[in-house]
């Protein structure tokens, strides 16, 4: 499915609408950049509106209060922004930085199967999550792994985290597999 130019896979999802802010068509955004309003320079932002990627220029944003407030072209009054609250915010993939030097996009660590440096298969990364202290894999077991159980890491490179091969699709970790 191609929209505006852009296929949704080339897309990366990096915040959404929250809410309206004031009378005029300006949105509420929480964004999942660091900082968070680096969202502001990725051009132009796609929403995805009855399944499909639109792309929509940004003409307004601004740190408000605790959060992120933008306008959006054509879009003028309340009622128009309230249709918005909720769409995810796409940017395309190549206006992301590349990381690197141990750096890593979570996008790029779902998925890949996780070996224990002595070799045992303790499953897939499932999903990331982000915790105070430190963010944490979560690998699920599956019918190629040692067992089916659902294990908790602590993303902790040069540690816990010894060897992450993205081409290859594995990482190796220093982790019990009885935790």
């Amino acid at each position: 499915m191609t929209t505006g130019g852009q296929q949704s896979s080339e897309l990366e999802v990096v915040g959404r609408i929250l809410g309206v802010h004031g009378v005029q068509g300006w949105v509420k955004v929480f964004s999942d950049t660091d900082p968070r309003e680096n969202i502001q320079h990725y051009q132009p932002w796609h929403l995805k509106q009855g399944g499909q990627w639109k792309p929509v220029k940004v003409t307004g944003f601004r740190p408000q209060g605790k959060g992120l407030i933008a306008q959006l072209e054509g879009i003028t009054d309340r009622n128009m922004a309230a249709a918005l609250v909720g769409q995810e915010i796409g940017i395309p993939r190549d206006l992301l930085p590349q990381s690197g030097g141990g750096e890593y996009y979570w996008r790029d660590l779902i998925g890949l199967r996780v070996f224990e440096s002595g070799g045992a298969d303790l499953g897939k990364v499932a999903k990331m999550l982000e915790t105070g202290a430190n963010d944490v894999l979560v690998v699920r077991g599956d019918s190629s792994s040692l067992d089916r159980r659902e294990r908790l890491i602590p993303w902790l490179p040069d540690d816990v985290i010894t060897d992450v091969n993205l081409a290859e699709g594995h990482m190796t970790v220093d982790w019990d597999p009885e935790f």
